[in-house]
């Protein structure tokens, strides 16, 4: 099986330069990771005391970020290098003020896996959720470096637990801890006899708790919501714009709609703005308009939507309505917002909780989008008292970066 993953590895390789150029997304990474030991070598010495953390793309660089400032902090004298897999998390958090040095991880072969560890050096480890790397982990393993894993979250489904998976379940015996973020995480890793585990729960819930902490507003959400009710509609996709878009248009309301797509592209932006016929209004033309008079306003830029929420009497977040992922409702639930999502949500136990404790909707017609959506505007006590067990949910799960850094400290 080893020998097969590294055979794959080297063919997937081949075929992802193929693949880069006709995609964007690719070619960033193999352009990316191309340039990473150059970087490393013009940024790294040898004299350097290193911390390495690694997430595979944006989500889990956010659900990090709340152990890797504490880790900065603790370590002013230390170098701490990112590295990211997806583009996705590179490009936007490639100047992020955590790291000294953030880079792509090359991919996962013995020869990479060696030239990378040479170069940085670490002195510990820092792996987030699902980013199992064998021939990374063997050979940190090799050299005695310690390795965590936090906010891990698996199921029966994957390899590891599996006769076939054998040869991956090692690659967890690599790490000395592995923070999980449920109990049936822990019972899985203690099914195979991994016994250093513990339930820290989900760092998110301390890096959205974090989010109360800072100044929320914004002036032209401010402008634009003025005393009425706001409907937040976040990282929204093309299928559940077309259930807003309906209801939007036949609302005879005073409700306001804020509107963050996931894609801002021009062309996907034009054609959400023609669809609806009530005022609407862009972000990007703000300074040109007088938002106070629209009923949409569409956030066509990036980096706003946490504060948003913060405005929000209902959040809807997008994702799963199709098949690409539900987008973070943790965001939105820390504010005391009632939330409506699809019904593709399986794989996130939040969902699944917040949807048990009457703070969040999963629909997956027009006709349950419009009746609850209808409830939650129409009565007060209703919308508030879900929202109310959304916010009690983020506060009774905190604790997971005290629980990981008190493991850290005993080092």
């Amino acid at each position: 099986m080893k020998r097969l993953y590294n055979i794959l590895t080297h063919i997937a390789a081949f075929l992802i330069k193929i693949a880069a150029l006709f995609n964007k997304k690719l070619k960033l990474g193999v352009k990316g990771r191309a340039k990473t030991f150059s970087v490393l070598k013009s940024e790294i010495s040898d004299k350097d005391s290193v911390i390495w953390f690694h997430c595979a793309s944006l989500g889990e660089y956010e659900q990090g970020l709340p152990v890797f400032e504490e880790i900065k902090s603790l370590n002013p004298n230390h170098k701490i290098v990112l590295s990211f897999f997806s583009p996705s998390g590179f490009e936007i958090r490639k100047n992020t003020p955590i790291a000294d040095c953030v880079v792509y991880l090359p991919l996962d072969t013995k020869k990479n896996a060696k030239q990378f560890l040479d170069l940085v050096h670490p002195e510990l480890v820092i792996f987030v959720k699902y980013e199992i790397w064998p021939n990374y982990l063997f050979e940190i393993k090799r050299r005695q470096v310690k390795a965590i894993l936090i906010s891990a979250l698996f199921r029966k489904k994957q390899s590891f637990f599996k006769f076939s998976g054998k040869w991956m379940q090692k690659a967890l015996f690599t790490f000395n801890h592995i923070f999980v973020q449920n109990e049936e995480s822990k019972k899985l890793l203690e099914q195979i006899d991994y016994a250093e585990v513990t339930v820290s729960g989900d760092t998110r819930f301390d890096r959205v708790s974090n989010q109360l902490n800072i100044d929320n507003s914004l002036d032209f959400i401010e402008v634009f919501k003025q005393d009425k009710l706001c409907v937040v509609a976040g990282s929204t996709w093309p299928e559940g714009e077309n259930l807003l878009i309906p209801f939007i248009n036949n609302d005879n309301t005073n409700t306001k709609y804020v509107i963050a797509p996931h894609n801002i592209k021009s062309g996907q932006i034009s054609n959400l703005k023609t669809k609806l016929t009530k005022a609407t209004v862009l972000y990007s033309e703000k300074e040109s308009v007088e938002i106070s008079n629209a009923q949409v306003f569409i956030i066509d830029t990036i980096g706003f939507l946490s504060k948003i929420y913060s405005y929000a009497d209902i959040a809807y977040v997008g994702g799963a309505i199709g098949t690409t992922g539900l987008h973070n409702t943790l965001e939105p639930a820390v504010f005391g917002v009632p939330i409506i999502i699809g019904d593709n949500h399986e794989k996130f136990p939040e969902a699944k909780t917040m949807i048990d404790n009457n703070g969040m909707f999963s629909i997956k017609s027009q006709e349950e989008f419009n009746s609850i959506l209808n409830q939650l505007i129409q009565n007060d006590n209703f919308r508030t008292t879900s929202g109310k067990h959304n916010a009690e949910y983020i506060s009774k799960n905190r604790g997971a970066v005290t629980s990981i850094m008190a493991y850290l400290n005993k080092r």
